[in-house]
């Protein structure tokens, strides 16, 4: 861990205390880290497959439950099918001028308590945990790289 990260304007106080792995006073884990680095970016993007062509799509809703990180979307959606056929996936993000990168395999959680309580912790109006279509997936292991241009790897994990 580098001192820079913590004069870095762009980062908030949830983020600086994610780079120093902590959480809440607690020790952080992979799951923990993960889920701050997504809140932290807002946006992000997921990388799934179709076939052998890789597909990549913006996101922006993260929930902890049960300390797991936690995505969200529509089982209308080929992001849902390639999921269910590939649970394997990357995310990249970007915080300030630093980028990370998490993967793992997800799981869905068809439990309506999961459902619920994602949305909880991140309204989204177009969705109820029990509309048919809203559907959550957390990350049954998860690992990432925190980065940057000028300083290359920041933090693994």
């Amino acid at each position: 861990m580098t001192s820079r990260l913590w004069y870095n304007p762009s980062i908030s106080e949830a983020g600086r205390e994610a780079r120093a792995g902590v959480y809440g006073g607690e020790r952080m884990n992979n799951m923990n880290k993960a889920t701050q680095f997504l809140k932290e970016a807002k946006t992000f993007f997921i990388a799934t497959t179709e076939g052998d062509q890789p597909r990549v799509r913006p996101f922006g809703a993260v929930a902890e439950i049960d300390g797991k990180t936690y995505i969200c979307m529509n089982n209308t959606k080929k992001v849902f099918a390639q999921l269910m056929k590939n649970p394997k996936v990357e995310i990249c993000g970007m915080i300030g001028m630093n980028w990370f990168r998490i993967w793992g395999t997800v799981v869905r959680d068809d439990r309506y308590e999961a459902r619920k309580a994602f949305l909880e912790q991140a309204p989204i109006p177009m969705y109820k945990p029990d509309d048919g279509i809203f559907e959550v997936f957390y990350f049954d292991e998860v690992h990432g790289k925190y980065e940057s241009l000028r300083d290359g790897l920041l933090e693994e994990f």
